[in-house]
């Protein structure tokens, strides 16, 4: 394997932060977004999540491939704040049995939730079947369990593992090795903490098919572990860095026939594993990595049911592009 990390040099904080555009204007007593999604559960039933965008103060990471610090504060917001955009989100979302509370961060960074919020919380989403959060694998701990046990169901921690390529994860100033990532899952696993992984496909510096290779194998990683549900997650530009990454040659978006050859593979690695993990391909945006128009908006299609199924499901044929 070529080491990456001696053909590119560094690229520091200072420059992720000068090649950022400007953030987004938010409301700290708002979510900055809200939604209802079907997602197929551990259970196997396809069923809503209520998925909450929380506005708060950005993560302390500067990862290469981020761009979730648009929608975050400067400052660590108010006590009270949270369960207020809470109120507010699951006053405007119809009923659902799962939650997601994602934060553009880690829910357990202090300064971006304050503890002392956590009862508050946990008053307000005790009633849903699933809590799922984010949190970064060094900040899993005691936490973790007291907020379990305030709700008193089933918490769900989502956590980005990204790559396995053991030169590219340095390169993205995530700040964690394989080994704290394996940790954190153990430590969860054992308390009674489900845990999700996100893994990214094509991050920077692999080329497509390098791409789809080290995010299959990063799915068989995180399935070892005993991960419950896989996320795979096409690495974006638009953050200012990847787009300076693109022009230099060191980043490309996936096409969508990559999206595609990592799900089926995922699924059939996930089917080899006793614990049964859900492996799903995020289709945020996915129209953007179409090859063709012609059948694009179909294999998107043909992505969102193998989502709900977790079956391969015949291929798309075209007679324009001729993809397989």
């Amino acid at each position: 394997m070529p080491n990456i990390t001696s053909r590119f040099p560094a690229i520091s904080e200072a420059e992720v932060l000068a090649a950022r555009p400007a953030k987004s204007q938010v409301d700290p007593r708002r979510p900055y977004a809200f939604l209802c999604e079907r997602e197929r559960a551990a259970d196997g039933m396809v069923e809503d999540v209520a998925t909450i965008f929380l506005t708060n103060r950005e993560c302390p990471w500067r990862c290469l491939m981020c761009d979730l610090w648009r929608n975050t504060t400067d400052e660590t917001v108010t006590p009270g704040v949270i369960a207020e955009q809470i109120d507010y989100a699951l006053a405007r979302l119809p009923p659902a049995r799962h939650v997601k509370l994602y934060n553009s961060g880690n829910f357990f960074d202090a300064k971006a939730i304050p503890p002392g919020d956590h009862a508050a919380i946990a008053e307000r989403v005790r009633s849903f079947r699933t809590v799922i959060v984010e949190n970064h694998p060094k900040l899993c701990g005691e936490a973790c369990t007291r907020f379990r046990d305030l709700m008193g169901t089933r918490l769900e921690i989502a956590m980005g593992l990204e790559t396995v390529h053991l030169d590219v994860l340095p390169r993205l100033n995530k700040d964690m090795t394989l080994d704290d990532f394996a940790r954190a899952v153990e430590l969860l696993l054992r308390r009674g903490i489900s845990v999700r992984a996100f893994v990214l496909l094509r991050p920077p510096f692999l080329g497509e098919a390098e791409g789809v290779e080290w995010a299959v194998k990063s799915v068989e990683f995180a399935c070892s572990l005993g991960v419950g549900c896989i996320s795979i997650i096409p690495a974006r530009g638009g953050n200012g860095i990847m787009d300076r990454l693109e022009r230099a040659g060191h980043y490309a978006p996936p096409k969508l026939r990559s999206l595609e050859q990592s799900l089926a593979s995922g699924l059939e690695i996930a089917r080899l594993h006793s614990s049964a993990p859900r492996v799903f391909v995020d289709l945020w945006g996915a129209e953007t990595f179409c090859e063709c128009r012609e059948c694009g908006p179909a294999r998107i299609a043909r992505l969102a049911e193998m989502n709900l199924t977790q079956q391969v499901l015949p291929g798309v044929a075209c007679n324009s592009c001729n993809l397989p």
